[in-house]
């Protein structure tokens, strides 16, 4: 593998960490004063943002990080074909 193709593979890997990161931080804490919780949000809303605009509400239920890691895994197994 080229170094540009370990590069975008790494990351990959580190979004698809703090997709999931964000996903259980979701689930247990509920104060987004905590600077970790911001970095985080930071990071994954410019994805997961548009993505939840286009999904339907289904009362609660987040689906947009799912679609995100799906969408995140296409998009690296093209890569990897084309590489």
């Amino acid at each position: 593998m080229t170094y540009l193709a370990v590069f975008v593979e790494i990351l990959f890997w580190i979004l698809v960490i703090t997709i999931l990161t964000r996903s259980v931080l979701s689930w247990i804490v509920q104060d987004n004063s905590n600077p970790l919780v911001g970095i985080v949000y930071h990071i994954t809303e410019p994805l997961l943002g548009p993505i939840r605009r286009v999904l339907p509400n289904l009362g609660g239920f987040d689906l947009s990080p799912v679609v995100a890691l799906i969408v995140i895994y296409v998009i690296r197994t093209v890569i990897r074909a084309l590489a």
